[in-house]
């Protein structure tokens, strides 16, 4: 990407989930998606290349769940009906999250009817390579364990044309996408594999606990359930 001059701002693009040139463009035809139009709740990743996806999210009248980086504080909600509409554009970002969302503690968690998760590189069946630590699986586990998304809940991504790619090594933990979207096509995926049936603890270090305490968080919920 960086030698084909497709990757933008922030760099290095080495260790996150890189933004691209088209980024834009590629939103707009996921807002155009039926699963989006039909949608009250999204979910979108924090990085770079998917802030025009929170964007259309605000504009279109949906709520934004959004997971801080790294989870280090849980999740956002984004309420557009509490955020004046000429703000959409800071609030879909990082900082902006912060001052026109809400931190929420997992039980407020609404319902997620689209998750549109960030890639590094897709395959052409709909396995993901994300930056690394495993976080939009954790994300998507957490979600799963208390009952906001299903296994028939969507999974899309936005990506270059470039990031996509013939074949990715595949873990059984690993998330898979249902649609790919660049700036200039849609692929639909049809799924091969089961999405991840929530957090698989054995996985889960000590480290995870300290720097993700929505983890111990959902241990919680779990011990009250039984």
């Amino acid at each position: 990407m960086e030698e084909g001059d497709i990757s933008r701002f922030p760099k290095p693009i080495f260790g996150r989930i890189p933004n691209f040139v088209g980024a834009e463009e590629a939103a707009l035809k996921l807002a155009d998606q039926d699963e989006f139009q039909r949608a009250l709740v999204v979910k979108v990743n924090p990085d770079s290349p998917q802030s025009k996806v929170r964007f259309e999210v605000l504009s279109a009248g949906k709520i934004l769940l959004m997971p801080t980086p790294r989870l280090r504080k849980g999740f956002i909600l984004l309420d557009h009906r509490k955020i004046p509409p000429g703000s959409y554009a800071m609030a879909a970002s990082i900082k902006g999250s912060f001052k026109y969302g809400r931190f929420c503690a997992l039980e407020e968690l609404p319902q997620v009817d689209l998750i549109v998760a960030g890639s590094v590189a897709v395959s052409k069946d709909g396995v993901r390579v994300g930056k690394g630590g495993g976080y939009s699986e954790i994300e998507y586990g957490i979600l799963k364990e208390i009952g906001a998304v299903e296994e028939e809940t969507p999974i899309f991504t936005t990506v270059h044309d470039f990031q996509i790619v013939d074949e990715v090594p595949r873990e059984p933990h690993d998330l898979t996408v249902d649609c790919i979207i660049t700036p200039t096509k849609i692929v639909k995926v049809k799924r091969r594999y089961k999405q991840p049936k929530g957090i698989l603890w054995e996985k889960i270090t000590e480290d995870h606990l300290r720097d993700i305490p929505v983890l111990l968080e959902l241990t919680k919920i779990m011990k009250n359930l039984k």
